[in-house]
């Protein structure tokens, strides 16, 4: 625990739009601590003012997340583009080769992060958000497919990872089929 400075009571008691009286030094009768959790018990217009600030503070912490994924979402699907417009000028549209390259360069890319992840652990929540969620989620979505099959392998549950290949290979083809279907049936 530790003391909170007097002007910090100011500041509170403004930012909520209160403008009695400070609060004045911290006294020995006084509880002027910041405890666990970030309450203030010195008096009420604190408490208020901390408790407002605090969820203005994790509100902007959701938004910011937001945006993170936002703008690395917009990257990863702009790189998308990019990968298959070159591999249809250059190899040609027989075979799906940019969604073929993506799906492969994407799963690796997210090995690589997962992998540094689980052994260095060295990147913030904003990172991961931004690179994985975003960039990687915009470029492609088999990476985390990949992701999920090899964590499911890597706990034992083989049977399951297989079934989840399967379930969802073969699901989500009879799917985009179905979707066809109902189209062609009311067009």
């Amino acid at each position: 625990m530790r003391s909170i400075e007097p002007g910090i009571h100011r500041a509170a008691r403004l930012m909520n739009g209160f403008r009695a009286r400070s609060c004045g030094p911290p006294r020995n009768d006084d509880k002027g601590t910041l405890e666990e959790g970030g309450r203030i018990n010195c008096c009420p217009f604190c408490f208020l003012a901390a408790a407002t600030a605090m969820r203005h503070k994790e509100r902007m912490g959701q938004a910011t997340s937001y945006l993170l994924v936002f703008f690395g979402g917009g990257l990863g699907a702009t790189l998308r583009h990019l990968i298959n417009i070159t591999c249809a000028r250059c190899l040609g549209t027989a075979f799906p080769w940019g969604t073929f390259i993506i799906n492969i360069t994407g799963s690796t890319v997210m090995g690589l992060i997962a992998g540094y992840l689980a052994f260095k652990g060295d990147a913030s929540q904003p990172w991961r958000l931004f690179l994985m969620t975003g960039i990687l989620g915009g470029y492609t979505t088999f990476s985390a497919f990949s992701l999920d099959t090899a964590l499911l392998y890597e706990r034992g549950e083989v049977g399951l990872a297989v079934l989840y290949v399967l379930g969802s290979v073969l699901l989500s083809i009879a799917g985009l089929f179905a979707g066809l279907a109902i189209i062609r049936h009311l067009t």
